[in-house]
């Protein structure tokens, strides 16, 4: 994972009433952001029959909310819909406006993942199903606190997922057929952060797991467990194990709410693995280390930037040095003139700066360097539409795709035009 839009020609600064929004579409709740591909736009959200319900996203307090859960397609250029396949899908899960899991797409097929574990494979041209599993059933397993929300990896012919249960934490499908290939470990939750490859160019790539008791690497051809190293020191199933696990070079960086960062050394052929540092045991109360919760850090010339959080869960912009995990600088007022609580923002790098879609609907260029953070230019984009500690938030990262953006809430998908031309 990069993290870097490459396209060029793209808006230096908004335009006074804003970029120019091309076309926007009706859609339900839910947190999954799109997916683009050629001419078409493929999204989840909740059906109807929940949409404008008032849910309670209290932690541990939703109960269960009839409902279900449907895959759109759109056309890129229009915003018209293509297709679509609903299921009902009852929610038991805290937050539940939606699901989670971006759409993955491949030649002719989509593979979605449902916040319950609906695991569904469709037409990419007509959307009709090609099969459609129902994980908790199937493994006996619980969905996580939070739902599913680790997106299906594609490689070669297998389909492999995070999914629970006795021995089947981790489970390899054939994605042609919903076959299982592989099942492998047991963990007392499978997390939320999505499942990563070292070392494709080596002998032994390994798949790296990041769940609630630490990081696994296992053989994804055949789910045999190479290495496994403990994080945090004392895991509970509350872990926030959600930012992506970010390589640099032969290191992995991994990043969560409560326990800091940990830094890995990953050895090839064979696998193995060294800590070289982990933050919080020096910095239990991180005043100087990074805690990502839902932003993954971006990694730059040794340094990585991103949001952690202190006091009572206050977002704060921060650099770290990569050497120690040690911060450099910490930006407390970046969203808003004064910090807020569960401050998020998604970022990727564009030209030289980066660009910043934070969770009170805004669209931010910024600068990151070791010495501070430069704020360029905001614009509002989208309102936002889910309850989070209080505050509206939106909590889904946008695609981009032909110098535009696509980007959604709980009630509306909206390309937006960043060219340089506007």
């Amino acid at each position: 994972m990069k993290g870097v839009w490459e396209e060029t020609d793209i808006l230096k600064k908004f335009p006074e009433a804003g970029p120019k929004v091309l076309w926007r579409s009706d859609i339900g709740g839910g947190y999954a952001g799109p997916a683009v591909v050629d001419q078409q736009v493929f999204l989840m959200d909740r059906t109807d029959d929940a949409r404008g319900q008032t849910v309670e996203n209290e932690f541990r307090k939703a109960g269960e909310i009839a409902g279900g859960e449907r895959i759109v397609c759109l056309d890129r250029g229009t915003g018209r819909e293509l297709w679509a396949y609903s299921y009902e899908c009852p929610y038991q899960i805290a937050y539940p406006t939606g699901p989670r899991c971006t759409p993955v797409v491949e030649a002719d097929r989509v593979y979605t993942l449902g916040a319950m574990g609906d695991l569904v494979c469709l037409d990419r041209n007509s959307g009709k199903p090609v099969w459609h599993k129902q994980l908790t059933a199937e493994f006996d397993a619980k969905p996580p606190v939070w739902g599913y929300a680790s997106h299906p990896m594609i490689r070669g012919d297998h389909l492999i997922v995070p999914v629970g249960g006795e021995g089947s934490a981790v489970v390899a499908f054939d994605k042609k057929t919903g076959k299982e290939i592989w099942r492998s470990l047991t963990t007392m939750d499978i997390g939320y952060a999505p499942l990563v490859v070292f070392g494709e160019a080596t002998q032994t790539p390994q798949l790296i797991f990041w769940h609630a008791e630490g990081i696994t690497s296992l053989n994804p051809n055949t789910g045999q467990e190479y290495w496994f190293r403990k994080f945090p020191n004392e895991p509970n199933p509350s872990q926030t194990t959600i930012a992506t696990p970010r390589f640099i070079d032969n290191r992995l960086l991994i990043s969560e709410f409560y326990k800091g960062s940990l830094m890995l050394e990953i050895e090839s052929d064979p696998p193995g693995v060294k800590e070289l540092w982990r933050s919080f045991e020096s910095d239990p109360k991180h005043e100087k280390s990074l805690n990502s919760m839902m932003t993954t850090p971006v990694i730059k010339d040794g340094y990585a930037y991103g949001i952690g959080y202190v006091g009572r869960g206050t977002g704060v912009l921060r650099c770290i040095d990569l050497k120690d995990g040690v911060a450099q600088w910490t930006q407390e007022a970046w969203m808003e003139e004064e910090p807020v609580v569960f401050a998020t923002s998604f970022i990727v790098e564009n030209e030289g700066r980066y660009i910043m879609f934070n969770d009170n609907g805004e669209l931010m260029f910024s600068r990151f360097t070791p010495e501070g953070f430069e704020l360029i230019d905001k614009t509002p984009i989208l309102k936002p539409t889910s309850v989070a500690r209080g505050r509206d938030v939106v909590w889904s990262h946008p695609a981009f795709h032909d110098r535009c953006m696509f980007v959604r809430n709980d009630k509306e998908v909206l390309c937006v035009d960043l060219s340089a031309e506007q």
